[in-house]
């Protein structure tokens, strides 16, 4: 199926839908975090797929931002106590992270797949 055409898919609603870059139909992880060796539907190498640290680090930022606002909105203007304003902040950080890494890897791949990145360059 190298020959064959596929409709352009927007890296965005792809990788936010964790799906194959190219089809836009195959599932892209075959675990949590594991990119699957091909898409079923397409049969496009993901095994070429490699996000690195890109997404862990892109998600760190952005929840440390907000545990710091939220962190100063318990404190100072709820004023709760410390030990709930901590376990508030762990459940936060650890949810946000377990929920937004696996949408953000497959962003990643899907803009690397998009733009001819890395090992997609002969795709």
């Amino acid at each position: 199926m190298s020959g064959a055409l596929y409709p352009a898919t927007s890296p965005l609603t792809t990788g936010l839908a964790c799906r194959c870059p190219r089809c836009g139909r195959g599932r892209l992880y075959r675990g949590y975090l594991t990119i699957a060796d091909r898409c079923s539907v397409c049969g496009l190498d993901l095994g070429k797929a490699d996000s690195g640290d890109g997404p862990a680090v892109f998600l760190i930022f952005i929840l440390g931002a907000v545990a710091v606002g939220l962190a100063f909105v318990l404190q100072f203007v709820i004023e709760l106590p410390m030990w709930l304003t901590w376990a508030i902040l762990v459940i936060v950080v650890i949810g946000g992270a377990l929920l937004l890494l696996r949408p953000a890897k497959a962003l990643m791949v899907a803009l690397q797949y998009k733009n001819r990145a890395g090992e997609f360059a002969g795709s």
